[in-house]
């Protein structure tokens, strides 16, 4: 699934061509995946994309107010999820249309954005400011802009995994199962350990491996490990670089040992058994003869 670099690539590169633009026409194939598939109809032609962000896994693109059916005077905000397989790319008539594209937004310039999804895991819906506001509040801060006092108030206080912790989008958002193995491993923390056994030493580490994990991975425009493409339909690189995801048995390249797999807060989990101690367990107190 597509996490928080490989999004924030996806926005950056829309970031170049959408502003200024504007939709003219919607066209839309399957549409179970569309929480409203005829508000996009009727809300979206004649609407100026005003800017692109990202809001945790949400490619978030903003359009002005006028245009739509009704020539609504709100601003109204076209969000997308892009589950596991969902790819959003902006393509010339032209070009051959991938299997599996459902959704098409005809721009002004003549130019298509695509939403193409192999599984239809992905979700697209509007929201107009108010509803941006109510997400934002169901969803954490972002791993990249929380600081290190408030991330380890954050997770020091829960006693729940520190590998469920990160991976929990009301504590953090857009955080995913590469950046949260990468991180671990490189803070040297056992993904099952509880957040509030953690030291703060311990807990700022993870914050400072967290921070470079993501940077690095967003300059190599993410992960490409199956399906990933950015809006310019170019694969990711950081994948060189992963240290223990997806690489069971091969030596921790920091130890040499082997590197393990297991299900941990119901992910799987890659890690360094040398380098990333196991939490220990508490002797069970013997109960006393009546």
């Amino acid at each position: 699934m597509p996490e928080l670099p490989e999004v924030e690539t996806v926005v950056r590169g829309l970031r170049r061509v959408l502003p200024g633009r504007s939709i003219t026409r919607v066209r839309l194939g399957k549409t179970d995946f569309i929480d409203d598939p005829a508000a996009l109809y009727e809300a979206l032609p004649g609407r100026r994309i005003a800017r692109v962000e990202r809001l945790g896994k949400f490619i978030q693109i903003e359009l002005e107010p006028g245009g739509g059916a009704q020539g609504c005077e709100a601003r109204v905000n076209l969000m997308v999820h892009l589950g596991m397989t969902g790819r959003l790319a902006v393509r010339s008539p032209d070009e051959p249309v991938a299997p599996h594209t459902h959704g098409f937004f005809h721009l002004d310039d003549g130019q298509e954005l695509r939403y193409t999804d192999i599984r239809r895991f992905g979700r697209i819906l509007l929201l107009d400011d108010d509803g941006i506001t109510s997400l934002q509040a169901r969803l954490g801060q972002d791993p990249l802009e929380i600081t290190a006092q408030e991330f380890c108030r954050q997770l020091g206080r829960r006693r729940a995994g520190v590998k469920a912790l990160l991976l929990n989008q009301t504590v953090l958002r857009g955080v995913g199962n590469i950046y949260a193995d990468e991180s671990l491993w490189r803070a040297r923390i056992h993904p099952a350990r509880l957040g509030a056994r953690l030291k703060v030493a311990e807990l700022r580490r993870l914050w400072q491996s967290l921070q470079r994990v993501l940077r690095a991975a967003i300059g190599s425009r993410g992960s490409s490990i199956s399906n990933f493409l950015d809006a310019e339909g170019k694969p990711g690189g950081y994948q060189r670089w992963h240290r223990v995801y997806r690489r069971t048995g091969k030596p921790c390249p920091r130890c040499g040992a082997a590197i393990r797999r297991a299900t941990i807060a119901g992910r799987s989990s890659h890690y360094c058994l040398r380098c990333q101690p196991p939490p220990r367990s508490r002797p069970v107190a013997k109960r006393r003869r009546a």
